[in-house]
């Protein structure tokens, strides 16, 4: 398989190409990375792949339609997966046009350059492409706490316009389908964490500014509950939806891990008091700080992947214990990559949360 990833520098596109390359599986011929290395695209997470004959960096657009058709044919993709999204939603209520642009605009120039190239393959390539785009449980709204969590079949009621930006993407692959019957695939994700997740979201803004001895933001009173799902677990999902997944279909990926924020931030804090304590002796707990709550933040988020686990047979490998006690390992023998981040690309901008 040649593959195309767009926006393989971000935290989970990063971590796919890692499982990628890095398993045992139908083999890939090449896996070509298109990221536009805006804010939280980081060239730092896939360094150490440079030297793999298999892998190609192309730094670029997905809305330059130009460089996406000679990609297609120059390397004879077999395969799209679309993470390439802006995706914080603070980010989004301070300037949400570049959301506009990137989720929705990039989206439907690559779901063209997608088609076209489709269209003139040969078979049995032809009846093999496919094209995966990456979405959130987010496109669904707010849930309170006594509601059945989002399906597939939940109709989309978008609160932020991070969230309205990539519904209308997932209209959009929707569509395409519909109307020119490219073979598309969509993946509905809960709150994901893990390894290279960018400084400014929750969990690993938490332990960043936990061992810096600053202040703790938690939004609101904290009951805000989110469905965790390891960001490993996620990738071998998406791997799993495109080669099996049947044509058209959306899938819900969780990780049947729903817990209030206030119960992330308290878990965190007790994993570094045993592992890096701080050396006045005092709790981390103690730099907990309520923050004004975000406007119109929804209340709950959780995801039913009762399909994924019937049709395709996944589950997640890992529980909330081990998959954030792995993570809070990760970020204590990887200081250099955050310092890195915040000190060169990220020193003059507004730290927040995705909760």
């Amino acid at each position: 398989m040649n593959l195309l990833v767009t926006g393989g520098c971000g935290f989970i596109g990063s971590n796919f190409i890692r499982q990628r390359l890095a398993e045992n599986g139908p083999p890939l011929a090449r896996l070509v990375n298109l990221d536009a290395l805006t804010y939280a695209g980081n060239p730092a997470n896939l360094a150490d792949l440079a030297g793999d004959p298999r892998y190609v960096f192309a730094h670029g657009d997905i809305g330059d339609a130009d460089l996406v058709s000679r990609l297609l044919a120059e390397h004879r993709i077999d395969a799209v997966v679309n993470f390439a999204a802006e995706s914080h939603v603070d980010r989004s209520i301070d300037s949400p046009e570049p959301f506009i642009q990137t989720n929705v605009v990039g989206t439907l120039r690559l779901l063209n350059c997608a088609r076209l190239h489709w269209a003139g393959l040969a078979e049995p390539n032809k009846g093999a492409f496919r094209f995966l785009h990456v979405s959130t449980d987010e496109v669904y709204g707010t849930l309170s706490a006594s509601d059945p969590a989002f399906t597939e079949e939940t109709p989309f009621a978008p609160n932020s316009p991070y969230a309205a930006s990539k519904a209308a993407s997932d209209h959009l692959v929707r569509s395409y389908q519909h109307t020119f019957h490219l073979p598309t695939l969509t993946t509905n994700c809960s709150n994901n964490y893990g390894p290279y997740h960018f400084p400014e979201k929750l969990i690993p803004l938490i332990i960043l500014n936990a061992l810096e001895g600053k202040p703790l933001p938690v939004y609101g009173d904290g009951q805000q509950i989110r469905d965790w799902l390891y960001v490993e677990d996620h990738a071998a999902a998406i791997w799993l939806v495109l080669q099996r997944g049947r044509v058209g279909e959306t899938y819900n990926i969780g990780g049947l891990n729903e817990k209030p924020n206030i119960e992330i931030v308290q878990t965190i804090c007790a994993l570094l008091d045993r592992k890096a304590p701080r050396a006045d002796g005092r709790p981390y707990a103690a730099q907990i700080t309520h923050v004004a709550d975000r406007p119109g933040h929804d209340r709950r988020y959780a995801i039913d992947c009762t399909k994924l686990q019937r049709e395709l047979g996944w589950a997640p490998r890992e529980s909330f214990a081990t998959g954030i006690a792995k993570t809070v390992d990760w970020y204590l023998t990887h200081r250099s990559w955050a310092a890195d981040i915040t000190a060169t690309r990220y020193a003059r901008e507004r730290l927040g949360t995705k909760a």
